[in-house]
C-alpha cells in the first residue's frame, strides 16, 4: 500500500485489507456465540458501515435480519456535532435483540442519539459493534461491546469510510498526513 491523494489531502496506509477482514470474520463470530439463538436484528448505520456490515454478516451464520439507518454528523474531516437522521428506521424493533453496527465511534454523540431514538421502540437488548473506536476521543459513558480495532485520535479514510463522499471504495484503511 502506497500514499494514495484524495481531493486536497494524502493519506497513508494504517490498516490492511487482510487485517480488516481478520477481525471482522472474529467480530462476527464473537457476536454469533452471544446471539446464535436470539434472532437478532442488526442494525447497519449507514454510510460508513456498509462494507464492513456486508462484511460481517456474511460470516454470521445464524439466523438474523438486517435494518439500515442513515445518520449524518461530518463534514469534511471534522464532526459538526449535530447528528441528523437522514432515513429512519422501517422495522418494529419492540422486544428484539438489536446489535448496531458501526464503522467507527469517535466522540459517541451520533450513537448516543441512535441509542436515544431506539429506547422509544422498546428493544429487548441493544448492543453495539463497531470495526473502529477512538477511545481518546469518545465522550459518552454507555459501552461500546464489540470493537475491531482501537485507534488514535486521527482521520481514516476506506473500506466504507469516506473523505467527502470520497474513498469509501478502498479495501484498506488509510490515515491522514496532510
Amino acid at each position: 500500500m502506497n500514499q494514495i491523494k484524495i481531493l486536497d489531502k494524502t493519506f497513508k496506509p494504517f490498516i490492511s485489507d487482510k487485517e480488516i477482514i481478520s477481525r471482522v470474520f472474529d467480530m462476527s463470530k464473537m457476536v454469533e456465540k452471544d446471539y446464535k439463538t436470539k434472532n437478532p436484528i442488526f442494525l447497519a448505520v449507514l454510510n460508513g458501515s456498509f462494507i464492513f456490515v456486508a462484511d460481517f454478516i456474511k460470516n454470521f451464520n445464524a439466523p438474523c435480519q438486517v435494518e439500515f439507518i442513515k445518520l449524518k454528523s461530518y463534514e469534511g474531516t471534522a464532526s459538526t456535532g449535530k447528528v441528523i437522521e437522514q432515513i429512519g428506521l422501517q422495522m418494529d424493533l419492540k422486544d428484539q435483540h438489536i446489535v448496531i453496527l458501526e464503522d467507527i465511534v469517535d466522540t459517541g454523540k451520533t450513537l448516543e442519539q441512535l441509542l436515544e431514538i431506539l429506547e422509544k421502540y422498546k428493544p429487548a437488548s441493544v448492543k453495539i459493534a463497531s470495526l473502529l473506536y477512538k477511545p481518546a476521543s469518545f465522550k459518552c459513558s454507555y459501552n461500546v461491546d464489540y470493537i475491531g480495532f482501537e485507534i488514535p485520535e486521527q482521520f481514516i479514510v476506506g473500506y466504507g469510510l469516506d473523505y467527502d463522499g470520497y474513498g469509501r471504495n478502498l479495501k484498506e484503511i488509510y490515515t491522514l498526513v496532510s
